[in-house]
């Protein structure tokens, strides 16, 4: 029967365990071992004198399992710190940190990270800066709660700048806003009269931002002749109908080859009817693209299996699957 010692106990049964337990022991103030997540039993606490026949083996096991993990922690410590020593900081230690929505493209904030911020952002996943004034590290949504989930960071091409591509988990704006940046030049210029907040966006979601006021005009009572947009927005099997006619002349254009700009202005139709229909359904762009990137680096067929749908059969699909 196994029979573990404490875990503040070590003992060393035999000479081979010396250069493990050397290993162990010189990384015990590292940052990598304390969060390697690994107990103290699993590392160094056992004793093999007395149990020799029942846990050396399982012992052995423990050590060199642990030993590998926090190789691999060494070995990821030492590429982070090679990165940050390839950033350009300015002559204060700092570069240009600027976050965006990995699901709408939205600019949300642009702050400054130095080493250790940029450290953090990696390690933790939580979007962290460095504050100018008070001199020390921030994370974004330390006190609202409003953080901006990292998935991915990317440096420019001069390596002086960084791009925290991320979720947020509410309003980025200490305003409220959704993103930091709601004050277009141009209509200040055009319409210096009109205080208006306009948020940068793509042209996906311009659109569907229109759609949505086309909507909102619908409950009022001074509009005038509907547009095409509120008429499909009225009228849902007109509204399916059209979704069913443009996908089928989207793929009248893959199966009667034609050409390709073609296929670009039916795409057009498809998508602008679809969010239409979404729009009715109070469901945004922003969900869809959600659930697309959860389904990266997931099998087509594994998805749809997992939600109970069938997979059309290879001889029935068109082209090769």
């Amino acid at each position: 029967m196994f029979v573990p010692t404490p875990p503040q106990t070590l003992a060393v049964p035999s000479v081979e365990w010396h250069c493990v337990i050397r290993h162990l022991m010189a990384l015990s103030n590292n940052h990598c071992l304390r969060n390697s997540g690994l107990c103290p039993r699993s590392c160094v606490a056992f004793s093999c004198n007395k149990y020799k026949d029942n846990c050396s083996k399982q012992n052995r096991f423990q050590v060199v399992a642990c030993s590998r993990k926090m190789d691999k922690d060494l070995t990821l410590e030492a590429k982070v710190e090679t990165l940050l020593n390839s950033v350009k900081w300015d002559e204060k230690g700092l570069a240009v940190a600027i976050a965006q929505n990995v699901d709408t493209g939205a600019i949300l904030m642009q702050g400054f990270v130095n080493s250790d911020a940029l450290a953090t952002t990696i390690s933790s996943r939580k979007a962290t800066f460095y504050s100018r004034s008070r001199s020390k590290l921030w994370t974004k949504g330390e006190t609202s709660m409003n953080f901006i989930n990292v998935h991915d960071i990317f440096l420019d091409c001069d390596r002086d700048s960084v791009i925290y591509l991320g979720k947020p988990d509410g309003p980025t704006c200490h305003t409220g806003a959704e993103t930091c940046y709601y004050t277009s030049v141009f209509n200040s210029l055009q319409h210096p009269e009109v205080e208006e907040n306009k948020f940068p966006v793509s042209t996906l979601y311009s659109l569907e931002s229109t759609i949505s006021q086309r909507k909102a005009e619908i409950s009022s009572q001074d509009v005038g002749k509907p547009s095409w947009t509120q008429k499909l927005l009225l009228n849902g099997s007109l509204l399916c109908s059209k979704i069913r006619e443009e996908a089928d002349e989207l793929c009248r254009t893959l199966e009667n080859m034609e050409d390709k700009s073609r296929a670009a202005s039916e795409m057009a139709d498809v998508l602008y009817h679809a969010m239409v229909l979404l729009a009715l359904r109070d469901v945004n762009m922003e969900e869809v693209m959600q659930v697309l990137r959860r389904r990266f680096n997931k099998s087509g067929i594994e998805e749809k299996m997992s939600r109970g749908l069938q997979t059309q059969p290879s001889s029935q699909a068109f082209g090769k699957t």
